[in-house]
Parts: C-alpha cells; sequence; structure tokens
C-alpha cells in the first residue's frame, strides 16, 4: 500500500509547552515513522476559549499507510499517555493533535471529518500549513493554503518562534 501525508497539527499551553511538542513529536514518529515535514513552532493565542495560556503549535507532515480512523486513535492515545484530559471544549492542554488531511481524501462520520472542519478560519494551523505546503490545495474548497490564509477571517495573532 502507498504511503499518503498524513498532515497533523500539534498544541500545548501547559507545561514547558516546547519540549511537549518535541515529545509529541517523538511519540508520532514511533508510532507512525518518519516525520517528513515540520514547521517552524509557533506561538498562538488561544481559540474559543481566551482565558488561558498562548499555545505553541506546530504542523508536521507523515507518510501514512493506514486509515483516517486508525490515525485518530493513535493520536488519542498519544494524547492520553501524554497526560491530556478532556473536561472543557477549548480548553487548557498538554497536547492536541489534530488531524487536518490525511491526503485529499474528504470524510464525514461521527468521530473525524478530513480535512479538518476549521482549517480554514484558524490562522494557528494556517500559517504553519503555508509555512511547509503553501500549494496544496484543499479537497472541499480547491484552494491552497495561501488562499485560504488570504480570506481567513481569524485575527488572532500567531508568532513564529526562533528554532
Amino acid at each position: 500500500m502507498n504511503a499518503t501525508p498524513l498532515i497533523l497539527l500539534l498544541g500545548s499551553n501547559l507545561g514547558e509547552s516546547d519540549k511537549v511538542l518535541k515529545n509529541a513529536m517523538l511519540s508520532l514518529e514511533h508510532h507512525f515513522g518518519k516525520i517528513e515535514l515540520a514547521s517552524s513552532v509557533y506561538r498562538t493565542q488561544a481559540w474559543g476559549e481566551i482565558n488561558q495560556p498562548d499555545f505553541l503549535n506546530q504542523v508536521v507532515v507523515i507518510p501514512y499507510s493506514g486509515t483516517a480512523h486508525q490515525a485518530l486513535k493513535i493520536a488519542l492515545d498519544i494524547e492520553s499517555k501524554m497526560g491530556r484530559i478532556r473536561s472543557k471544549k477549548w480548553g487548557p492542554r498538554i497536547i492536541d493533535i489534530d488531524l487536518l488531511y490525511l491526503g485529499t481524501q474528504i470524510l464525514r462520520t461521527e468521530h473525524l471529518t478530513l480535512p479538518h472542519a476549521a482549517l480554514h478560519i484558524r490562522r494557528f494551523t494556517l500559517i504553519p500549513l503555508v509555512e511547509i505546503l503553501p500549494d496544496f490545495i484543499h479537497p472541499v474548497f480547491n484552494k491552497t493554503h495561501q488562499q485560504l490564509l488570504a480570506e481567513c477571517p481569524d485575527g488572532f495573532e500567531v508568532t513564529k518562534l526562533q528554532a
């Protein structure tokens, strides 16, 4: 079976978020295989529930041969093992691993939507996507990440951190 790009967004705003993201990447590589591409890390104002610490966010791309639901289960298991507790929507979290894309697959189920349903309205997702995959075409909107970012209504600040 040929590998398809699995594109994930990592986020953390509890603990030492820079180390949390590095540990998440190690866990992802352990379960999925080598990360092919990784964006810079960005500091982002919290989205949704704004009275919480800023997030660090990063996008990674991993060649993947399994199903979308298998990838979701692995991501949720990694979150759980890293101490993620789901208590409040958009609340603070040690780690968040969002599936953004599995290639150009379009999927709508009770537990998973691909491409991620809100990626086009979130600068903290689009900016790192534009950094590493500027010309990738969103299979639902038929627009590149650059085009989606230019049209994004989100006004939250997203700051690239120095390596």
